[in-house]
């Protein structure tokens, strides 16, 4: 096998000073590649026009545009990009819109730098990264009735081995992971996956999530 191609990062925040070191400590990262940097929304576009970017951290208040604009302009727009919203503030009901609108993942920033390690890796093989804010903030939602638990005819509802690999998907395995685990290929889990993502209309890992949070397939 080849090696694992290096994940190519771009750092957004108009603190220059916190987006440099930022920049330095991802620099650092051994399954890091490319590391750039752009001080508001407007420029984190622009050079995403010119160049395919896997993660983007991303910070919340900017001038010009700003990280919720910014985060719904590459889901539109650059799917295939992962972003880690990167802020001080822990508000959790920020934390649920945002993920709502399809931010992977959520870090504060005094985050240590094995969690942005972490979290970074995570969110590229698994699709999100759940750490206890984000863990707070779909519970809460849950909680205040945010989230519907919805209503599925019999024929859509999961069959156990569907949940059974949901779990595994909420504990961040990986596909190869969960198929090692369960004695399956990796093709047959990513073709439960798919079934999954069908069933709950899930739009990524992080739907999955909050939808067993919702049925009380997993707690936290």
């Amino acid at each position: 096998m080849g090696e694992q191609k290096k994940i190519d990062v771009l750092v957004t925040d108009d603190h220059t000073l916190f987006r440099k070191g930022l920049m330095m400590m991802v620099e650092s990262f051994d399954a890091v590649g490319t590391v750039q940097d752009a001080e508001n929304g407007e420029q984190a576009l622009e050079i995403m026009g010119t160049k395919p970017i896997d993660i983007l951290l991303l910070d919340l208040e900017m001038p010009v545009m700003d990280g919720w604009e910014t985060a719904k302009k590459v889901v539109a727009k650059y799917p295939d990009t992962q972003i880690i919203m990167i802020s001080m503030h822990d508000s959790l009901q920020i934390i649920s819109d945002l993920i709502e609108i399809g931010v992977h993942s959520y870090l504060l920033k005094n985050a240590d730098p094995d969690e942005v390690q972490k979290a970074i890796i995570s969110v590229i093989n698994n699709d999100f990264y759940y750490n206890q804010l984000v863990a707070q903030a779909l519970h809460q939602k849950v909680q205040k009735g945010g989230m519907q638990k919805p209503v599925f005819h019999e024929k859509s509802s999961l069959t156990p081995r569907e949940v059974e690999i949901l779990g595994k998907i909420c504990q961040e395995l990986t596909m190869k992971e969960i198929g090692d685990e369960l004695f399956l290929s990796e093709q047959t889990v990513h073709t439960h996956r798919k079934n999954l993502m069908k069933k709950t209309k899930a739009k990524n890992a992080v739907g999955l999530v909050k939808y067993a949070i919702q049925n009380s397939i997993i707690s936290f």
